[in-house]
This record gives structure tokens, C-alpha cells and sequence, in this order.
């Protein structure tokens, strides 16, 4: 049985090596790419984490669309979030939307991915398609995942 310094340890290790890696990834796009998702960020609704979750408890999210690519979301999900990954969500959305029939370009769709960038971008692209009610969630899955909050695992 490991004493708690022993445990303690390995969780202070761990927490250091989130920290870092999160800090490399941080740091692993030149600034232009911070500054498309900046300006793309000032152009789109966003949500902080806490707005999420009080939404999500309502089931007032509308359609949940998970942009990480097929293998992150099998990983782990948001309950009633589907899986369209940001490469083709402006190929792919349309089918969610009733195209060709009754395309609902005014249905609500919350948008949230691994660290809250590529779903601030896919929002935007979706915005410039003419879809009128999108948001995306300026947030980690860790964190969600950290705060003890649902999630699917395959």
C-alpha cells in the first residue's frame, strides 16, 4: 500500500506534467494562429464553462456538436453530443440542419472541442455559411472532465 507522501507525490507529479504539457500546447502555434482564433473569438457567441453546464442541465443547448476529430471524441463525450469534426463540419452540418428539404439555418447549435479554439473557428465558419444561432464553448474537456461532469465513454 502506498504511503500518502508516496501518493501525494505521484498526484503532484501528475499535476506538474498537465500543467506542462498544457503549456506546451499552449505555446505550440504561432501567434497568427492565436490572433485567427482572437479575431474569429470577437465574431461568434461564446460560453464559459459554468454557462455550459447550467445550459446543458436545461437541455437548453440545442444540438450539441462535438468538432474533435472521431478518434478524441471515442475517447470521451458530452452526453447528446454528436461527433462533426471541424475539417468538414461546413460539409457535414447540413445533414443535422434538414437539408435539402427544410433547412433550419436558425437551429441552435453549441459547439465544443478539446481546448475551445477549433470550435470558436468552426463557429464562425458556420456563421459565414448563414447559420444564424451558433456558440461555441470557451472551454477545455478537461476541465469538464476535471469538474466531475458527464461523460460518454465508448
Amino acid at each position: 500500500m502506498p504511503s500518502k507522501v508516496t501518493s501525494f507525490a505521484a498526484v503532484l507529479s501528475l499535476a506538474a506534467g498537465l500543467l506542462f504539457s498544457g503549456w506546451i500546447a499552449a505555446q505550440s502555434y504561432p501567434a497568427s494562429v492565436r490572433q485567427l482564433v482572437a479575431a474569429a473569438k470577437r465574431q461568434v457567441r461564446t460560453i464559459d464553462m459554468a454557462t455550459f453546464k447550467s445550459a446543458f442541465d436545461r437541455n437548453d443547448l440545442g444540438l450539441i456538436v462535438d468538432v474533435r476529430e472521431p478518434e478524441e471524441y471515442a475517447d470521451g463525450y458530452i452526453p447528446g453530443a454528436i461527433n462533426v469534426p471541424r475539417g468538414v463540419i461546413e460539409l457535414r452540418i447540413w445533414a443535422l440542419v434538414g437539408f435539402p428539404d427544410k433547412t433550419d439555418m436558425g437551429k441552435k447549435l453549441t459547439l465544443y472541442c478539446g481546448s475551445g479554439m477549433r470550435c470558436i473557428l468552426a463557429a464562425k465558419s458556420l456563421q459565414d455559411l448563414g447559420f444564424s444561432d451558433v456558440t461555441a464553448a470557451d472551454m477545455a474537456i478537461a476541465d469538464w472532465m476535471k469538474a466531475g461532469y458527464p461523460l460518454v465513454r465508448k
